[in-house]
């Protein structure tokens, strides 16, 4: 099951979202995609900034989490998007997109393959026939839960309120589940801390074409990281960009 994560429920940890995650190629890339369509739908849009970016018609953002849209609602461009506090399990528009994008491992918060399921079919749900979907998965081959400890992940974000801000992680994997527990700690320069548990699970390229077969989704490509290379046993992304299976 989904849990409540302060990262992007808390107002005060949110506001560093933007600051810790520039993912420029992800956003370059689905831009690409947008380029000509005419709807776009973001499942788990967070704080917005992709969907504020791009010009088509349509755009619509989804996200669970309120602090991330009031910040999305904020931002220059975002008054031109339509912004939805939902969950994507169990989301139902009653319209179709012509491309669905989930991306910033949105997908890694479903945590079993019932809370994957609802969302891939929730995805299919809205899906434009000769529509597209893309969205990333990090492999689990690559370990990448060994990097967000203490030791080896301290950084220095500059924050635009709070200064030089540091920052460090915890993690700990469970092998038999593949979800991953970690916690942010933000020590701010006056002395106060914060910090988040958050739980994402790692699912292995196999099941993952199982889940999306399921759902009626069929994959064109499997990219192995957002410049666009192919997907390899080694890839660090497990990103499928696909349509709509055909029904006989």
């Amino acid at each position: 099951m989904q849990q409540q994560d302060p990262l992007y429920t808390d107002a005060s940890l949110v506001a560093f979202y933007d600051a810790e995650n520039d993912w420029g190629e992800d956003r370059a890339f689905c831009a690409a995609l947008a380029r000509g369509v005419g709807s776009v739908l973001d499942l788990g849009c967070g704080t917005g900034a992709f969907l504020a970016g791009i010009d088509a018609p349509v755009r619509v953002g989804v996200d669970p989490a309120r602090a991330m849209l009031d910040v999305a609602r904020a931002r220059p461009g975002g008054e031109s998007v339509e912004w939805i506090e939902a969950d994507a399990r169990h989301l139902d528009l009653g319209r179709r997109f012509d491309l669905i994008v989930m991306t910033g491992h949105a997908f890694q918060v479903f945590l079993d393959a019932h809370d994957q399921r609802a969302a891939l079919a929730a995805l299919a749900r809205h899906l434009a026939p000769g529509g597209r979907f893309i969205f990333d998965s990090r492999n689990p081959a690559c370990r990448e839960w060994e990097e967000w400890q203490p030791h080896n992940s301290r950084r220095r974000i500059d924050h635009p309120l709070h200064g030089a801000v540091e920052a460090w992680n915890a993690a700990e994997h469970a092998a038999a589940s593949g979800i991953v527990t970690y916690q942010t700690f933000y020590h701010l320069a006056d002395g106060r801390e914060w910090s988040a548990s958050s739980r994402i699970r790692f699912t292995e390229r196999a099941e993952l074409a199982g889940l999306m077969a399921e759902a009626g989704l069929a994959v064109e490509r499997w990219l192995g990281d957002w410049s666009g290379s192919p997907f390899t046993e080694t890839a660090p992304e497990i990103i499928p960009l696909g349509h709509l299976a055909s029904r006989a």
